[in-house]
């Protein structure tokens, strides 16, 4: 077909933003400027391309408003657990089985990864930082193995499938027009594939540093900033009765969901669960354990109290998403069942901009399966450099739809090959300005660091999940 203006306008807006993640910086504005852009020049009205930016920005909240609810539902009842100390215990117990350094790199693993599945890792990095670090080190592993462990499987191998609360997979597959369902369980089986291979090699390259246990390794570690000590070990809640009963019902409860949906997906007993019945579920179930833990807590101030959390749910959950929205605004014109909604046309007369210039471009695309994989992998990657790991999924997702058929791949998995790019680099393990900073601190770690020692496992895992999810899906 014959690319209009237009089309180069939203393949200038493309580059734009791949371009502004390169350096480092956000790129809100350059999608609201070409946001702009693209509907006054499809128009030819300034007034629509104006209105189209706040389309486009209203379009992409309502398909991503679930992410936010859920977000802001999981963060809520975090902090209705800590209120009665409840998420310190519901890991206190691994502390015993830490008797030295390489036992307390799988345990510290383990822990945030299962902890990262549930809440993210934002709040597993404090609460495993705060309780677990310090016994790792007195096992005899150092600071940058413990600070390694918990970024490659919270930041890497949790955040990078999102399986349970499937955020990273609804941004993924709304925008490549396929079933969540399809790109979260490929996603997940890479994030295994790509964390396993990742971590591995970390340990083994972090071997030859874990030294035998000794209660001078801690000493020495709290002298690198023994003049601010920790406020999570200065507040730490009395165990009750209470806050027992919820470190074992809230996991407990997690633990029966999952069984639930795996039975449901290879069983005929229970019904599929389709599309983000899963994080509904979840959802749900995570409001009722809301209720249940605020009430237990201070009965006579719930009702305000389950409100307060909501709140700072929501705030939460728009502080880490809310710049996603116009991002996904601008990528979401370049889909044609969205486009016409956001230009203010018929379907008849929607524009595709993203598929019609893949389709333009078709003999300048090698038609290699593994060529167009790891095309799809290193502008994950880049996309990732803006320190998020989110918001590059629009794009990512929108290019596997066009993608993949041009090339013979699967969309999904185009899409969840993207997605691993993106969250692995951006999501907090080769970022320094992402949420590493977080992790490094709480390791007293350089986070430069940090990312040099991470680099080698994270890209060799990535090539070979890759090459698996070409070969076996």
């Amino acid at each position: 077909m014959e690319l209009t203006l237009s089309h180069w306008m939203y393949l200038s807006g493309t580059l734009l933003i791949i371009l502004t993640m390169l350096f480092r910086q956000n790129v809100v504005v350059p999608a609201i400027l070409m946001t702009f852009l693209v509907g006054w020049i499809f128009s030819g009205s300034l007034s629509i391309g104006l209105q189209t930016i706040f389309q486009a920005s209203l379009i992409a909240a309502g398909e991503l408003f679930n992410i936010f609810l859920i977000i802001a539902i999981m963060t809520a009842l975090l902090h209705a657990l800590k209120d009665i100390g409840a998420d310190e215990q519901m890991i206190t117990p691994f502390q015993k089985v830490m008797v030295n350094g390489h036992i307390s790199f799988w345990v510290i693993v383990l822990v945030t990864y299962s902890i990262s599945l549930f809440f993210w890792p934002t709040p597993a990095v404090p609460l495993v930082g705060a309780l677990l670090i310090p016994v790792a080190i007195r096992a005899g592993l150092p600071p940058i193995g413990a600070a390694i462990a918990i970024s490659l499987a919270g930041q890497g191998m949790a955040l990078s499938s999102d399986y349970i609360i499937q955020i990273a997979p609804m941004l993924s597959a709304t925008a490549a027009g396929v079933d969540i369902s399809l790109v979260a369980d490929r996603a997940f089986v890479l994030s295994l594939v790509t964390g396993g291979i990742a971590i591995t090699v970390a340990y083994l390259l972090l071997r030859k540093w874990i030294q035998s246990p000794s209660k001078n390794h801690l000493l020495k570690w709290e002298k690198v900033q023994s003049s601010s000590k920790d406020d999570h070990t200065q507040t730490r809640k009395p165990v009750t009765k209470k806050s027992m009963v919820f470190a074992l019902l809230v996991p407990t409860a997690f633990l029966f969901i999952i069984v639930y949906m795996v039975m449901a997906k290879f069983s005929d007993v229970i019904p599929t669960i389709e599309g983000g019945t899963g994080a509904a579920l979840i959802g749900g179930t995570a409001a009722l354990l809301l209720l249940a833990s605020t009430t237990a807590d201070q009965a006579k101030t719930s009702l305000a109290k389950v409100s307060e959390h909501l709140i700072t749910g929501f705030v939460f959950a728009f502080k880490a998403m809310g710049p996603v929205i116009p991002i996904a605004g601008f990528f979401f014109i370049g889909s044609g069942e969205l486009a016409g909604t956001i230009l203010g046309v018929g379907s008849e007369s929607s524009p595709s901009f993203l598929f019609d210039l893949v389709q333009a471009g078709q003999q300048l695309i090698p038609e290699n399966a593994f060529l167009a994989g790891f095309a799809i992998l290193i502008i994950g990657m880049i996309t990732g450099l803006d320190g998020s790991g989110f918001s590059g999924l629009p794009l990512v997702g929108a290019l596997s739809s066009a993608l993949g058929p041009t090339v013979g791949v699967d969309t999904a998995t185009l899409a969840a090959i993207g997605q691993m790019g993106s969250i692995w680099v951006g999501g907090g393990t080769l970022i320094a300005w992402s949420s590493l900073v977080a992790v490094a601190g709480f390791a007293k770690v350089p986070v430069m660091e940090l990312v040099r020692k991470s680099f080698l496992p994270v890209i060799l895992g990535l090539i070979v999940s890759t090459l698996f999810g070409l070969w076996f899906f």
